[in-house]
């Protein structure tokens, strides 16, 4: 008699399913972060199948660290793999800088940030409850607070994009056994047995101790770190952590009641003073900014330099050259390029695949908060508005495979 029970690797499928049954990706461009390990490759050949019925555009961003003598493998695995099932693939090469970070950090960091400069709409990663209950268990023994008992969540955002991790739920078995079921090829990254890192140690050692008394540990966890992400802290607790976490001087019983009062009243406009600061909430989340007035700010011109320290805005400009990616440098060559901020009616064309469109509506698809917006630097070449953080570059001005490119940064 045949076993009614669920093959291990079918739960990849039915937490998927489950996944992108509870969000609607319609018309979004989506793009997997592709390392070449098992989890994203099965991911992607998931995702892949999963497409056209769900109405995404599919593609994959693989980082290239440049940690390992095997990365350059992997990068090409990468493009070979995603050139034979038809998914567009950037490669990004990023300089991971420890600066007196761990280097798991740091190159977290990098790969981040490579994220945030990707156009699309939505990331997708291919944690699974495994690498949930490592990360809880690790903020668990560093003395984390809620936040880090909570470990990562299925859902986020990523400077204005979605950040989603579609296998959370699904255990590393599973994965592996219907990587296996299909044939699936993958890299193997050496690092993974280097116990110096902390994840490594947690998942090599710690882990097989754990398993041996308690066997389903890293379910419970995963399980915990859903409870504590649905722990509702009081209100007036947190406004007062926070406030005290920005060295902010703690309000009267009576104003941190008005403070929530107001911050909580849904206007998006809504903005309370404190302490020489202004809060305000959009989206659910916090912000914080200086109470005084903006300072004036007057158009920069690019001459190509590495780095625009632009004061008047908080930040600088910083841009690097890469053959392949970013801004056509042929193309910036042919007129004036000058840093300028929003006037109105500025309209941006980041993906050749959909048209061109207000910076008011894209600022809005991405969640950037509207105080934000018009303090925002923009680059143009001549009247053209060629590119805007978060938002990416205008398809006419983007870099050919054959071509050099310049990448903007605003920190």
């Amino acid at each position: 008699m045949a076993s009614s029970r669920k093959r291990p690797s079918g739960e990849v499928i039915a937490e998927v399913g489950r996944f992108l049954g509870s969000i609607d990706l319609r018309g979004k461009r989506l793009a997997i972060g592709l390392s070449g390990g098992v989890d994203s490759v099965t991911l992607l050949y998931v995702l892949k199948n999963c497409a056209a019925g769900s109405g995404f555009f599919l593609s994959a961003i693989h980082v290239n660290h440049g940690l390992s003598p095997n990365a350059g493998a992997w990068a090409q695995f990468c493009r070979a793999l995603c050139a034979r099932w038809g998914v567009p693939l950037a490669v990004r090469r990023v300089k991971v800088a420890k600066e007196g970070r761990g280097l798991e950090a740091a190159a977290r960091e990098a790969r981040y940030r490579a994220f945030k400069n990707s156009s699309c709409d939505a990331v997708a990663l291919a944690h699974n409850r495994d690498d949930q209950a490592e990360t809880v268990l690790m903020n668990l023994l560093r003395g984390t607070g809620v936040r880090g008992a909570s470990g990562m969540p299925p859902r986020g955002r990523l400077d204005g994009k979605l950040l989603l991790r579609p296998l959370l739920e699904a255990p590393r078995a599973a994965i592996l056994a219907y990587a296996r079921e299909q044939g699936l090829e993958w890299v193997e990254d050496e690092s993974n047995a280097n116990e110096a890192l902390t994840r490594n140690f947690v998942r090599r050692r710690l882990g097989p101790l754990i398993e041996a008394r308690f066997p389903r540990w890293r379910e419970s966890l995963a399980r915990a770190a859903r409870h504590f992400a649905g722990v509702g802290l009081d209100a007036q607790a947190l406004l007062r952590e926070f406030l005290a976490a920005q060295g902010l001087r703690a309000p009267s019983e009576a104003k941190l009641v008005e403070m929530l009062k107001q911050l909580t009243s849904g206007g998006a406009r809504i903005m309370v003073e404190h302490d020489g600061m202004r809060l305000r909430v959009y989206r659910g989340k916090l912000a914080l900014a200086p109470a005084a007035s903006a300072a004036p700010f007057a158009p920069v011109e690019w001459k190509g330099e590495r780095r625009i320290p632009i004061p008047a805005l908080g930040g600088k400009l910083l841009f690097r050259r890469a053959r392949g990616e970013g801004i056509d440098l042929h193309k910036l060559e042919q007129r004036r390029v000058a840093v300028r901020l929003r006037a109105g009616g500025e309209r941006l064309q980041p993906d050749p695949r959909r048209p061109r469109r207000t910076l008011k509506n894209l600022f809005q698809e991405a969640g950037v908060p509207p105080w934000q917006r018009d303090r925002l630097p923009l680059l143009f070449c001549g009247d053209d508005l060629v590119w805007a953080p978060g938002l990416g570059i205008d398809a006419h001005y983007q870099a050919t495979a054959d071509t050099i490119g310049v990448v903007p940064e605003w920190r």
